[in-house]
């Protein structure tokens, strides 16, 4: 990791061939934009544990994360670079509960590019919606 880079989890949770994606608030930085349900990692936390937190915190989910899908660097124009790093999740309990978002939303993943969303997901969303992750059921 390079010094000042910003490590930051996403999970892809599935379930019945829909993914769920969440809309960022009214007034956040990148206010209605969309990404998939995660955060920052914390100095010493291990990827998968603070992906685990993430989604009990933004969802109020008990999830077990599984393989990393992908991983590389994001700029934003003069800001610290981002490592951002997708993982799926394998299973989950709880109903997923929006506590953090302007709204949630189960989608398709071939409908995932018509959605506005983060300059740094939308790589990782056109690779999503074209099958090059095989889903939990193997599809």
């Amino acid at each position: 990791m390079k010094r000042h880079e910003i490590r930051v989890v996403a999970g892809v949770i599935e379930r019945d061939g829909m993914i769920l994606v969440g809309q960022r608030r009214a007034g956040d930085r990148f206010q209605f934009k969309w990404e998939f349900p995660g955060g920052k990692v914390e100095p010493d936390e291990d990827p998968k544990e603070a992906l685990a937190r993430e989604l009990t915190e933004e969802l109020g989910i008990v999830a077990e994360i599984g393989e990393e899908l992908a991983r590389y660097e994001h700029y934003y124009p003069g800001k610290t670079a981002i490592l951002l790093m997708f993982y799926r999740v394998v299973s989950f309990t709880g109903e997923p509960k929006n506590h953090v978002f302007e709204s949630i939303r189960w989608e398709t993943r071939h409908k995932l590019p018509e959605y506005d969303f983060l300059d740094g997901d939308v790589d990782f969303v056109r690779r999503l919606a074209k099958g090059l992750f095989r889903s939990a059921a193997g599809t």
